[in-house]
């Protein structure tokens, strides 16, 4: 039995990794932030073969406990990275686990044999930090995929230019390393929506359905996607997780960063559609898929069936 660590794994997308995994017959490691909080993986331990289950304590800026936990993994998968969208210290919040943490994790991932392949759940934001908003010189329809130069601007959001940075530093660790005994392999979703597996409230990606769904604006980010009324491109969570689960055991695929997205559509539309309407406008693929499905087999599930499930 194989073991895979899963960094982050009792998160909103973490939770439907972890449950793929498990299903699948491995060993799951899974770290938290906070042993303490329960509350915050119990969850896990309701999914089917949960006894191959383990929880351990770790903070990504600290590269012992990094080491410790990947030692005994042939598989990694770092999705430990902050997804929030209120933010009062940018650095300590986001940059600091995000980047920092990325490079602690590539520190600690060399020294392992044992390793066969490392995940990275990385973010459209490492194609396009203006995420929902079109690329710089782009119109909002015109199509992106994983052969576009990948777009940063300072003023784009925080977390999105800390997830481009972080997505910048693997890209140069595997430039730097050629003869590595182990694949890198990266996923990039555009916004991850669908139905949570846990009762968590501090969830970003659920949060944002709620939003939605019932047009609240808490902040100046959510306020300007209803006044744009942003094109903005979803993927349904399970289908992410399927796709990591098929990088982590496909062969050959070292080096590659894979866009997962289902169609675009008008959040006003995002709004209907959460409340069990029919939306307005015709869906279009805007971030490219073809690479994903081509190379990875995934079928993705129409947005009107990811978010009617959110809110079963």
């Amino acid at each position: 039995m194989k073991t895979v660590g899963i960094i982050g794994g009792s998160g909103f997308i973490g939770s439907y990794i972890t449950k793929k995994f498990l299903e699948e017959g491995y060993n799951v490691k899974v770290s938290v932030t906070d042993i303490k909080k329960s509350e915050k993986y119990q969850h896990l331990f309701n999914f089917d073969d949960s006894d191959n289950l383990n929880i351990s304590a770790l903070k990504v800026e600290d590269l012992d406990d990094l080491k410790d936990f990947v030692s005994d993994c042939e598989i990694v998968i770092h999705g430990g990275t902050p997804f929030q969208l209120d933010v009062k210290d940018a650095q300590k919040e986001l940059f600091d686990p995000t980047v920092k943490g990325t490079e602690n994790f590539l520190e600690a991932i060399k020294e392992y044999p044992l390793i066969e392949k490392v995940v990275f759940i990385a973010s459209v934001a490492a194609y396009n930090t203006n995420f929902p908003l079109p690329a710089g010189g782009k119109n909002p329809h015109d199509t992106f995929s994983e052969k576009d130069t990948p777009f940063m601007s300072e003023e784009s959001h925080p977390y999105a230019q800390a997830k481009f940075i972080a997505n910048q530093t693997v890209e140069k660790f595997i430039k730097e390393n050629p003869k590595l005994s182990f694949e890198i392999i990266s996923v990039s979703p555009v916004g991850v929506m669908g139905k949570s597996l846990s009762t968590r409230e501090d969830s970003t990606s659920t949060g944002l359905q709620f939003l939605f769904k019932n047009n609240i604006a808490p902040n100046p980010f959510v306020q300007m996607l209803y006044d744009t009324n942003a094109e903005m491109a979803v993927v349904d969570v399970a289908d992410v997780a399927e796709a990591i689960f098929k990088v982590a055991t496909i062969s050959g695929l070292h080096g590659k960063n894979y866009l997962l997205s289902s169609e675009s559509y008008p959040v006003s539309d995002l709004s209907l559609m959460l409340n069990h309407k029919s939306p307005k406008n015709n869906g279009s693929i805007i971030y490219s898929n073809g690479l994903s499905q081509r190379e990875l087999g995934i079928k993705f599930r129409p947005v009107q069936e990811t978010l009617n499930n959110y809110s079963k």
